[in-house]
């Protein structure tokens, strides 16, 4: 008798795990039914590549998917975006840009929700949106290019350490640590950032319905709370994600309350398998030294 109560008893949790686990990944009934809203995460710093989610970055190919996989989905009717993030790369930005108007183009409305922080890259991804939705004291803006450079040299001197380069052209060590720039590659520089920050001015004053002249008087790289961006024209209005939802729902034609597919929700599942705090931050540097330690210098938006 004890042996069958144990059995069951392990039968239940089971059970209670399974179904704790569906519904963390966002599976509430609704999937394959219709008049769906996609709700798509965007969490930590944007760049390009494979990173696992969940490690303090959101990269454009996880985005691009999930837009991908709900403008594909018969039943999804509008997408909203949560954002919070800090920026970072602008190429990143620009690829689920793309994917955000091609969901439009097939008539799927795009509507942005703003947590605590959406700037620089991360406002870049927002512009496009048909409709963005801020809370008063979110962090936004932030828009320009920045190129980060480090010079190291008089910290090798006290140690040491000395370097000899050869080198094809003038300009192929540009931003190795161990020298500063020179006046030629500090012009060249600013021209680079100049061409990213006309681009990023570009999508803005697009998606925003603005004179480029109108969008380059706020986009000197300062951030701005929610109510103050509300004002710019920079967001649309205020609420929580729900009340995005709600837009998308009525934008996205859905009469009622809509049905929500969490399509990249942080789950149970990965809670229970993923690695501690210290292996996933030590993943994190690994899957993304590329972007945070690229030797000629960090381009960020």
């Amino acid at each position: 008798m004890s042996y069958l109560l144990v059995v069951l008893a392990l039968f239940t949790v089971i059970v209670v795990s399974i179904a704790a686990i569906s519904f963390s990944f966002g599976v509430r009934g609704n999937i394959g039914t219709s008049e769906k809203v996609a709700v798509i995460y965007v969490q930590g710093t944007i760049l390009s590549g494979n990173v696992p989610s969940g490690l303090g970055y959101a990269t454009s190919e996880e985005i691009s998917e999930n837009i991908r996989k709900a403008t594909a989905d018969e039943g999804v009717r509008a997408i909203v975006l949560r954002i919070n993030s800090p920026g970072g790369s602008p190429a990143a930005a620009q690829e689920i840009v793309g994917e955000i108007q091609k969901a439009q183009a097939k008539g799927i409305p795009v509507v942005v929700s703003m947590g605590d922080l959406a700037a620089s890259a991360a406002y870049y991804i927002s512009a496009p949106a048909d409709y963005i939705i801020a809370n008063p004291s979110t962090s936004t803006g932030s828009i320009g290019v920045i190129w980060i450079f480090q010079n190291m040299s008089a910290s090798y001197e006290e140690t040491g350490v000395d370097y000899y380069i050869a080198k094809s052209g003038e300009m192929k060590d540009m931003g190795g640590t161990w020298r500063g720039l020179t006046d030629a590659e500090k012009e060249y520089a600013d021209s680079v950032i100049m061409e990213s920050y006309e681009d990023f001015i570009s999508d803005v004053s697009e998606g925003r319905n603005m004179s480029r002249s109108d969008v380059k008087t706020l986009a000197d790289g300062r951030i701005y709370t929610g109510a103050r961006a509300k004002e710019l024209g920079l967001v649309d209005g205020f609420g929580n994600l729900y009340d995005a939802i709600d837009k998308a729902g009525k934008m996205g034609g859905i009469v009622g309350e809509p049905k929500v597919e969490y399509m990249n929700k942080a789950s149970l599942s990965k809670l229970l398998l993923g690695s501690d705090s210290g292996e996933s931050n030590e993943e994190a540097r690994q899957f993304v030294s590329y972007f945070e330690e690229n030797p000629y210098g960090k381009i960020l938006a």
